[in-house]
């Protein structure tokens, strides 16, 4: 939960976003050992960040090269308590330090694989594991990314800064992917036994509107706050108070935050016109139908699955077109549907995507066609590693004909015939 503040806090001062990392690991393994002793501190936050600090400018000292820096810090330095600020002092601010950091870990000197990939993990605090489950790539893969990350950052000597101007609007795509996958690994945890990881979706909010503060001009970054805005308003229903699932269909639409649907409002229509739509306008769009739609049943799935095609011709992927199949399902029905899904069977990056077989068993099942339908439920529920997720397919497999659905991973996703 502090990691990213914790991180972001050192790294201005050892300007090294992988000795900031390490710095931030000791402070835990010092905390760890003090606490059972002491007792947890009135601000844990506080403590953690104040170790790092002090294990940030002991390094600095030892380093005579960086005599000159240490004076410059120690004049701004304060190690108390009284500088940390644990949240952030309203909901449309920002801790300037993360945004430095998004920014630091985006440069361009990286691959864009390997700014989202260390982005993740310094900012939105993925494991590696969850890293690779967002890219669909193995667990090796991406661990040889962000090791290659950090240290092209430190030989190059990146600065720890917001950009201005040409730099900033270069590295923006990249800054809104990672605070988009970061939302969307908290809307849909990669694994464990929560649905939902509510903190990484307030920490996405948060860098989303910051951005927006930062880049009023920019279209996109106002669709990705509303499409953040609007998906984040359905939190409250989709589990229930025992924490399972709850499909979109049977979602108590009266628990959906409604500020959240009218800033999501608000921030779509600040990202211009609609037939000029980006990938994330586009997508905001979507999760605005949903949010209009005064019932399931109320839906205007055509508009869905039009918007799913312009999102495909714009941004081409395997995930968009498995969300465009389920909108299709529900317009020209789930034959219609399954043909397209079939497309994408031998698609190399959906292999082990829990999702498509989960799509394909719901239209199965719409075309009673059970039995195949229970076998792709249980292939699902083999792949995916969320332990509700897992609950909630092995549930169609017991009885596949029940009209339920599935969902691609993707924050605009129209989330399935019967979906959450």
């Amino acid at each position: 939960m502090e990691s990213a503040r914790i991180i972001a806090t050192v790294t201005r001062i050892v300007r090294d976003v992988g000795i900031a990392e390490e710095l931030a690991q000791d402070a835990l393994v010092s905390a760890l050992e003090q606490w059972p002793r002491s007792g947890v501190p009135d601000n844990p936050g506080a403590w953690l960040t104040a170790a790092a600090k002090h294990r940030a400018v002991d390094l600095v000292r030892r380093r005579e090269t960086y005599a000159r820096k240490l004076a410059e810090v120690g004049r701004t330095l304060d190690l108390g308590e009284a500088a940390y600020d644990p949240e952030p002092s309203g909901p449309g601010d920002i801790d300037d330090d993360v945004l430095r950091l998004v920014f630091t870990t985006c440069h361009p000197v990286l691959s864009a694989d390997a700014r989202a990939a260390l982005t993740l993990r310094l900012v939105g605090g993925l494991r590696t594991d969850e890293v690779a489950r967002a890219f669909l790539v193995p667990e090796a893969t991406v661990a040889a990314r962000i090791t290659r990350a950090k240290r092209t950052l430190a030989k190059a000597g990146v600065e720890f800064e917001v950009p201005y101007g040409e730099e900033r609007t270069a590295r923006l795509g990249s800054v809104l992917e990672v605070v988009y996958l970061i939302f969307n690994e908290g809307y849909a945890a990669t694994a464990g036994d929560d649905l939902l990881r509510p903190g990484l979706c307030e920490d996405a909010l948060r860098l989303a509107r910051g951005l927006a503060a930062l880049m009023p001009g920019e279209s996109e970054v106002h669709g990705l706050c509303a499409l953040l805005e609007l998906q984040a308003s359905r939190t409250p229903a989709r589990t229930g108070p025992d924490g399972r699932p709850v499909l979109l269909a049977d979602q108590n639409r009266s628990r959906w935050n409604r500020l959240l649907v009218r800033r999501g409002y608000a921030a779509l229509a600040r990202a211009g016109d609609g037939r000029a739509y980006g990938p994330y306008a586009l997508q905001a769009a979507i999760a605005a139908c949903h949010a209009r739609a005064a019932s399931y049943e109320e839906t205007d799935w055509a508009t869905i699955a039009a918007l799913y095609g312009r999102l495909g011709a714009l941004a081409p992927s395997p995930v968009v077109e498995l969300n465009r199949a389920v909108a299709v399902s529900m317009t020209e029905g789930p034959a219609v549907a399954l043909a397209l899904v079939d497309a994408l069977a031998d698609e190399p990056s959906l292999a082990r995507y829990h999702l498509l077989p989960s799509v394909r068993g719901d239209l199965l099942a719409r075309l009673g066609r059970t039995e195949e339908a229970r076998a792709e439920f249980e292939r699902a529920a083999a792949l995916t590693r969320n332990a509700s997720e897992r609950e909630l397919l092995l549930g169609r497999a017991r009885e596949p004909g029940r009209a339920q659905g599935s969902r691609a991973r993707n924050p605009g996703r129209a989330e399935g015939s019967r979906a959450r």
